[in-house]
Parts: C-alpha cells; sequence; structure tokens
C-alpha cells in the first residue's frame, strides 16, 4: 500500500512518485493550498494538495486530525523561506495527486498536540497516547536495549530459557497473584514475582549461563517506578562469584550506556551497606549530589546536650548534620521550608547554624546559639569542612529518623539549588547487606531473599551470631534509583534449611513450599550466583522518562487497574462455582 514511510523521505528523493500511508497529524487550509502534516511511526511530512487538482482538492477538503489516509505524489523542494529544520523532512513536501481515505476519526478524547491530558485519561485512550511520538520513541528505544541484551548475552555464550508463568507460590518478600485451578480443585498456581528458583534448578541441571527477559508479577503497593508487571533481566552463572558477576554486569550496562545514550561510564565504585546509610541515610545513593550526612554525635557527647535535644539516652540516637556550599543566603522562609519538609519523615527539628563570615571574626547565626560555645563550633567546623558563606543544618533524633530526613532533604536541596548534576551518570555497587533484619518483636527476616549466601561461607558467624552476619550480596544504582540486585546463591541444603529456620519458617512449612529446591541441592549442585535488572527502570532512566509507564505501552494506575480494558473485573458465578471461589463482601 506504501512505497515509502514519511519521516524517511529526503532531498534525495526529489521528483520521485512516493505513496505514503498514514494519520492526519495537522490541517492547515490557506484557500489554494491545503498543507496536510501526514504521520506514521517513522516521523512526519508535509503534504501539499493545490486547488487547481478540483478533485483531490476537494477530498482534502473534509480532512480531519487522526483521519488515517493513503496518499500519493511527487517529492518537490521547499522554496527556501518554508523549510523546516525541526523535522528530518523539512526541507521536502510531497504534491499530492492522489488521496483515498482509508478511515475517518472522530474527534479525539486527548489533547493530542499541546499533551493538556490528565494521567487517567491517557490510560484510558492508550492506543491513542501511544500515537506520541515521545511514547513512541521511548518504546523505541526499549526495543534497541533489548536487541543490545540478546546480542550481548548471545556473545557471551549465555542461554535465553523461559521458565514457568503458572507456578506455585512461595514466599519472596512481597504477595503472590494467585490463579485458581480448575482441574484441581482448592488449589491455586501463583505467577512468579521472578523466576529465583527456576533459574537456580537450571544451574543445578548443569546449564551453566542463563539469561532471560521475563515478565515478573508483585501484588504491592505502586508507585513511579513500580507496576505490578514489570519486566526484568535475569541473569545466572555456576561456578562464579560475586566479583564476576558483578564484572559482566558492568561490561553489559556500560555497553547499553554507550549504544543508547552515547555515554562512556568508567568504573562502577564500591559502597558498604553500612557507609551508604551513614552518608547519604539510604542504600540508594545519588551520587550526582556531593552532599554528605556529616555524624557530629562525639561533638555532642555532655549529658546537657540530650536534654536540650530532648534525647532519650535509650534509644539509638544520632546527631548529624548537613553542610551546604553557598547556603548562607538562603532566606529564613526557605529554612522553615526545609524544617517542614522533613517533618515528613518524623523528624520534630531542623536545627541550623549560618557561617557569615570566617571563624575568626566569630560571626554566625543559629537555632542552637545558646549551646554553641567557642569550643563546639570549631570542632562542628572542623568535621564539616564548613566555611564562610555556607549553612549547616543539624539534626538530632534517633538514627533511622536522622538517617531518613537528611538523606531526603539533601536530594531535595540538591534539586532546589541546582548542586545535582543533572546531565551525568552515577552507577554504584552497595554491597555487605546485613543477612537479616530484624523486627521490633526480634524476629529475623531476610533483608534480600532466603536464598542468599552468608559472606566468605561463614556458617558459624550464621549459626552463633545472625543479627552481624553479612549476606553476599549487591545491589546496583543508578543515580538514586537500583537498577539491580542479586547475590551469590546457597548451594547446600544444610544451609538452606539452617536460613529457614532463622527466619521463622517451620519445618511444615519447608517442606509444602521448598522441599523440591533442597532436595535439588542434596544432587551435586554447584556454587552459582545471579543478578536480575529492572528492564522497564532501565529505559525510564535512558529516556528521561519521569514514570515507568512512559516506557510501557500497557501498564497500569497506580491502583494497579487498567482504565482501558476496565481490569481487574468481575467473574460471573458458574466460572466462579466452576472453580470453587465464593465471593465474601469486605466488611
Amino acid at each position: 500500500m506504501r512505497t515509502k514511510y514519511c519521516g524517511k523521505i529526503r532531498i534525495i528523493h526529489l521528483n520521485e512518485l512516493v505513496t505514503l500511508c498514514g494519520w492526519v497529524h495537522k490541517v492547515r487550509n490557506f484557500g489554494q493550498f491545503i498543507f496536510i502534516d501526514m504521520r506514521d511511526y517513522t516521523g512526519l511530512v508535509q503534504i501539499v494538495f493545490e486547488l487547481q487538482n478540483n478533485i483531490i482538492f476537494k477530498k482534502a477538503m473534509t480532512l480531519r486530525n487522526e483521519f488515517c489516509i493513503q496518499t500519493s505524489g511527487i517529492v518537490r523542494k521547499r522554496e527556501e523561506k518554508n523549510k523546516n529544520f525541526k523535522i528530518d523532512t523539512g526541507e521536502i513536501e510531497i504534491l499530492a495527486n492522489d488521496l483515498t481515505i482509508l478511515n475517518p476519526s472522530k474527534s479525539l478524547p486527548l489533547d493530542y498536540i499541546n499533551h493538556n491530558n490528565n494521567d487517567d485519561s491517557r490510560l484510558k485512550y492508550r492506543y491513542l497516547d501511544l500515537r506520541r511520538f515521545d511514547i513512541l520513541e521511548n518504546l523505541q528505544i526499549r526495543n534497541k536495549i533489548n536487541y543490545l541484551i540478546r546480542t550481548f548475552m548471545t556473545k557471551k555464550n549465555f542461554l535465553d530459557i523461559e521458565t514457568p508463568i503458572l507456578t506455585k507460590s512461595t514466599p519472596e518478600g512481597a504477595r503472590d497473584y494467585l490463579v485458581p485451578s480448575r482441574n484441581h480443585h482448592g488449589k491455586f498456581y501463583a505467577l512468579p514475582q521472578s523466576p529465583q528458583l527456576f533459574k537456580q534448578l537450571l544451574m543445578i541441571s548443569g546449564i551453566d549461563k542463563y539469561y532471560q527477559i521475563v515478565k515478573c508479577f508483585r501484588d504491592e503497593d505502586l508507585r513511579a517506578d513500580r507496576q505490578p508487571e514489570f519486566t526484568q533481566i535475569d541473569i545466572e552463572m555456576s561456578f562464579v562469584n560475586a566479583k564476576q558477576i558483578r564484572s559482566l554486569t558492568e561490561k553489559l550496562i556500560k555497553n547499553i550506556w554507550f549504544k543508547i545514550g552515547n555515554f562512556k561510564l568508567s568504573k562502577f565504585p564500591k559502597m558498604s551497606f553500612k557507609t551508604s546509610i551513614k552518608k547519604y541515610g539510604t542504600d540508594k545513593p545519588d551520587l550526582r549530589n556531593p552532599i554528605e550526612i556529616i555524624d557530629v554525635s562525639s561533638v555532642f557527647k555532655n549529658k546537657k546536650f540530650l536534654f536540650f535535644f530532648n534525647l532519650n539516652p535509650k534509644k539509638n540516637n544520632r546527631i548529624a548534620l548537613l553542610c551546604i556550599s553557598g547556603g548562607a543566603s538562603l532566606s529564613r522562609k526557605s529554612i522553615d521550608n526545609y524544617a517542614q519538609y522533613v517533618k515528613k519523615y518524623n523528624a520534630n527539628k531542623l536545627f541550623y547554624i549560618k557561617i557569615k563570615k570566617s571563624f575568626e571574626g566569630k560571626e554566625f547565626y543559629s537555632s542552637i546559639r545558646k549551646i554553641l560555645n567557642e569550643k563546639i563550633l570549631e570542632k562542628i567546623l572542623e568535621k564539616s569542612n564548613a566555611k564562610n558563606g555556607d549553612i549547616l543544618f543539624l539534626m538530632a533524633d534517633e538514627e533511622h529518623i536522622v538517617n531518613k530526613s537528611l538523606g531526603m532533604l539533601r536530594l531535595k536541596i540538591g534539586d532546589d539549588l541546582k548542586i545535582t548534576q543533572k546531565n551525568n551518570w552515577k552507577p554504584v555497587w552497595i554491597i555487605n547487606f546485613p543477612m537479616f533484619s530484624k523486627d521490633k518483636n526480634g524476629n529475623f527476616s531476610s533483608l534480600h531473599h532466603p536464598f542468599t549466601a552468608v559472606q566468605n561461607n561463614d556458617i558459624k558467624k550464621l549459626k552463633n551470631a545472625p543479627e552481624i552476619a553479612i549476606s553476599d550480596s549487591y545491589d546496583l544504582i543508578m543515580n538514586g534509583y537500583e537498577i539491580g540486585g542479586g547475590s551469590v546463591r546457597i548451594h547446600d541444603s544444610k544451609t538452606q534449611k539452617k536460613i529457614f529456620d532463622i527466619i521463622g519458617i517451620n519445618k511444615s512449612i519447608q517442606n509444602e513450599k521448598f522441599s523440591f529446591l533442597i532436595e535439588a541441592l542434596e544432587y551435586g549442585a554447584p556454587p552459582h550466583a545471579g543478578i536480575a535488572l529492572g528492564f522497564d527502570r532501565i529505559v525510564m532512566l535512558l529516556t528521561n522518562s519521569k514514570n515507568i509507564r512512559d516506557v510501557i505501552a500497557f501498564p497500569k494506575t497506580t491502583s494497579a487497574t487498567c482504565l482501558m480494558t476496565n481490569s481487574p473485573s468481575t467473574s460471573n458465578n458458574l466460572t466462579l462455582k466452576e472453580l470453587g471461589i465464593s465471593i465474601i463482601k469486605n466488611i
């Protein structure tokens, strides 16, 4: 039906007769001439209809935005004054000699030109929203990244192996999506949160190198960078250590960033979990922002400071600050706004110290001036390296509140004062995670997942002091986003059962949920390790998208619904009866 694509016609095609298919993007009627911007997935081209070609001209007068059309014409050069270098086809236009309206279009329920649409409208009419060039370009970049991954992994001798979608429910951190079985009354499949156990079984099978670009499902609260169904790049290898997995991953990520973003990443630094929390208040630090959290607890050892800051000595407290270069010029209103901001993270107070002159001049302004004698101030300046014109934001509270509050504040100030280097990429490996986290009742849970090996295979520490055991795991962070996480896996049944015991999975549940894995580990399972990379999140970063929905063709809302198809939906009673399901109304 066509001989050329709209966005592919250039000056070299002058005087050619071409046939195009696509949509009317814009109509401009000047009486003697009608100009149509015609669009397909490759771009725009200008079509000209002249009055002297009366039959075609009359038909062109009926065209409206988004009509689906076919047109033929001669490629001609635009006049110099009419060239449009904002588009690739801006030097030429098509003088139409034929027009077929393949399908008219109703007025669109979306503002297609200015994009003034709310999220609900965009998702309800997603098939129309996908006609936008920016969303289309995102999907094209997604396709390129997919190709790069497959090419890279194939060259590294990895096998692309599919794993089951209908599988067994196993506790992996989030709630499962369950699928009732018609043939096995009262039983359910689970949609996989990840192919974790299957890729380990593949290593036990002797596959050696596995990868998969795979769909995963988690029934959890959503946000801008999370969807209920998502895609991950799943990788597993036998007879390797954590360093080798990280090295392979670095090469893959460097390749993607160079080919897609034309950015050469240098070697990825490593940082311990403990250091990351201490310096940045998070295990996902955005290193484009140079501001660090500086601990000054040692400066305020005296009991009078505990009283001043209203700290409970029985709690695990921390006193720390941020040093903002040039921040002394901040207004009182800005400072008050930041004090209000940290309250969202349960902080009681945010104190400040403005350094207006050199220390020798004793010129400073502070909300804690009455406890700042010369000695205390000198120690604070020494620890923070603060200089004239800086401001220090100080907080004293429980450690987890200080970490979270100052961690979020450094990000906000980094954006507000344009300290964060927006046109840069800063990857970092976070390592040396604790094996377990502990709740207020003293119960352990795996910080990553229960199949993660303890570092240095330190079984003694695992048995005697699990609270200080370090996992052999690693997260890859890019500009504050976690784009990957993995670990060395447990490859013997005794250790695996010990982990289950520590996190409180009793023997009957172990047998019910994991007997197949435990048994498999008893048949000469090799040492193995792997990683899962967030495919959607990588595409989101490389397309500079603010929401992960903009890189997924048909995403869900933050309440996990599809407004286009109205899913999830109810089912008829006959189907439910066949599945042995009854609906209980929420009380």
